[in-house]
This record gives C-alpha cells, structure tokens and sequence, in this order.
C-alpha cells in the first residue's frame, strides 16, 4: 500500500471501509471473534431498551407508529432483541411500528434482512436505508450502538504550544505540523493537546437533526464526557489489544483484518446538539442508563417465568453489562430527545 501523504483519518478510513476493509466483510462478534459487545454479551441490553421503547409510548412521548431505527446493525441481534422484547412487554405494538436498519454494505444488508426474516417472518414492518441521509422521518427512535468510535479520526500531538497532525508515512505514523483550520479550532476550543478527533460527527448529527422532525437517538460507546488529552486509539484482535503506539505493534500486519478504534468525547457530541437548540441530553454510564431502563425489572419478570438455571445465567450475563469495574462504567451513554 502507498500510505504516502496520508492523514491517519484516511487511513483509518481504507482500513475500515475500503471495499476490503475490516467492516466491508461480515465478521464474528463475540467469543469467535475479534472483541465482545454489550449485544453479544446479553439479549436483556436490548431488552432494557425496548422496554425505554415501550414505556415512552406509553407516557405519550413516542408515537406508536414510530420507526425504530437501528445505525451499524452488524448482524441485526440488537435489533432484533429489540423487538423480541417488544413482543413479551407490548406486543400490540409490533405490528403498528416500523423497524429498520442504516446500511451501507450490500451483502450485510442481506444478513440482517434474512436474519430478522427468518426471526419474524412477515409480523414486522421493515426496510433498509443505505445511510443516513435516506432517513426522512417523522418520528423515530434511534439506536447507535458503538458507532463514533467506529468514525474515522485524525491524530493531534501538541509540542512547544505548536499543533502537529498524525500522517502515515511507509507504514508509520509520524506527525508534521497542523494546517487544518477546522481541526486548530477545534483543538483550542477544547484544549486539546494530545489524542484523537472527528469532525465527521457534525454532519452526521446535523443530518438526522435535519431530517427526523421528532426523535429519541440513543447511543453506547467506549469513551467519557471530556477529552482525556491523551491517546486512546488501539486495535482489536483475537480478543487482545495493542495501543497503536506499542512499539511491537506492526500497523502493515494488522491494516484491514483487525478492528482498531478509540475513546469517543461525550461533551463533544452534547455539544452539537446544543448548536441544533436541542437540550434535553443525558449523559451517563451503561450501568446507569441500563437500570433507568429498567433491566433489573426485566430480569424479576424472567425469575417468575422460568426455572432458576435460566434465571442465574442471565443473571450472570446482565452483570457483566452493568458492573461498575467493567462495561458498566467503561461504556459511557448519550440519550437526546428532540
């Protein structure tokens, strides 16, 4: 690969969404894959946000034809928790709300619309958006599950009060001075010295912003409410994770069959939606926005209805979604309501 005169953004962008890029091809999620999620973890992380679904239709802040909408579906078992649990809670819903899925990748699609078919058959009503900019909606509920760590950033090291900007140069990453306005802006609004950016986020979020009149946008990531100053990019493989700066890390290796990632800034996205006038945003941790959900509830409902084997191993699954030392607080939540 020629990397000359390449920003880390763009490759980090090849890497990931090239046509044989990490993300263009369908890849295991869980044990047989390159990391765990919280949707591989337990089918109840979707079952806590149905019922948040179901309660805000009930509480008149949702209609009940609204779309649900899922962006970076991967298999389509998040959603499709979703509505499994919409069936169990509410299930005279099913058929008056629609479902769907933003999509870029052709042959993905057609794992997620044979996956929920095979789950549903014909009982819901759903369709796919190739991206974001399709979504035309009235109302919508929308679920991003770990998606702004999956932009693609820039790299910023601060040196001698003097911004310098990561390039790749014959496959490694060497910095030379900041000549990106946006981006020196951006750094000094922020006080910015050290770690990852994406200004991407402002289109993405000034499109759904623009195009959905009424909306509840929900989303799960590895991050924290402010800029750490620090770098977090890493890459993810076989369960095993390597800083991008690890000097036994080979970036040549890893380019295009590992995922790599990073630690999303939670204020950053508050705040472009504070420029769209909406401020009814809550920032929390996993834990939290998963029990305001009600997935203890959940749970009590299980105990009554089946045997104490089952009970336990869920159990032990929403444990490891909600404990404190672990996904619980490591994955950070955002829930705008316009």
């Amino acid at each position: 690969m020629n990397s000359k005169k390449k920003t880390f953004k763009q490759y980090m962008q090849e890497w990931l969404y090239s046509n044989d890029g990490y993300y263009s091809n369908y890849k295991e999620i869980g044990k047989e894959g390159d990391f765990y999620t919280s949707v591989s973890t337990s089918s109840f992380f979707g079952g806590a946000i149905a019922k948040e679904i179901v309660d805000e239709i009930q509480n008149g802040n949702l209609k009940e034809d609204t779309s649900i909408v899922e962006i970076g579906a991967h298999h389509g078992y998040l959603l499709a928790d979703i509505i499994q649990f919409i069936y169990t809670l509410k299930p005279e819903l099913l058929k008056r709300l629609n479902f769907a899925i933003v999509e870029r990748f052709e042959h993905l699609q057609k794992v997620q619309k044979q996956y929920l078919k095979e789950s549903f058959g014909n009982e819901i009503n759903f369709i796919h958006y190739n991206d974001i900019k399709e979504l035309k909606l009235d109302s919508a509920f929308i679920v991003a599950n770990e998606i702004f760590d999956a932009f693609a950033c820039e790299l910023i090291l601060e040196k001698d009060k003097v911004l310098y900007q990561g390039f790749i140069e014959n496959e490694k990453i060497v910095f030379k001075k900041c000549e990106n306005k946006k981006l020196l802006e951006h750094c000094k609004k922020y006080k910015l010295t050290k770690g990852e950016v994406c200004l991407d986020y402002e289109e993405f979020i000034s499109v759904i912003c623009k195009n959905i009149d009424n909306f509840h946008f929900l989303t799960f990531d590895y991050g924290d409410k402010f800029y750490r100053n620090d770098f977090s990019a890493r890459i993810y493989k076989d369960h095993k994770v390597f800083p991008i700066f690890d000097k036994e890390m080979d970036l040549c290796i890893n380019y295009k069959n590992s995922d790599i990632t990073y630690d999303v800034c939670f204020n950053y996205l508050t705040n472009i939606f504070k420029e769209k006038n909406i401020n009814n945003i809550k920032f929390n941790t996993q834990m939290n926005t998963l029990v305001d959900f009600g997935i203890i509830d959940l749970l009590e409902i299980l105990k009554t209805n089946t045997n104490e084997p089952t009970y336990l191993k869920e159990l032990q699954k929403v444990k490891l979604l909600i404990e404190p030392t672990g996904m619980g607080d490591r994955f950070k939540t955002l829930y705008v309501k316009k």
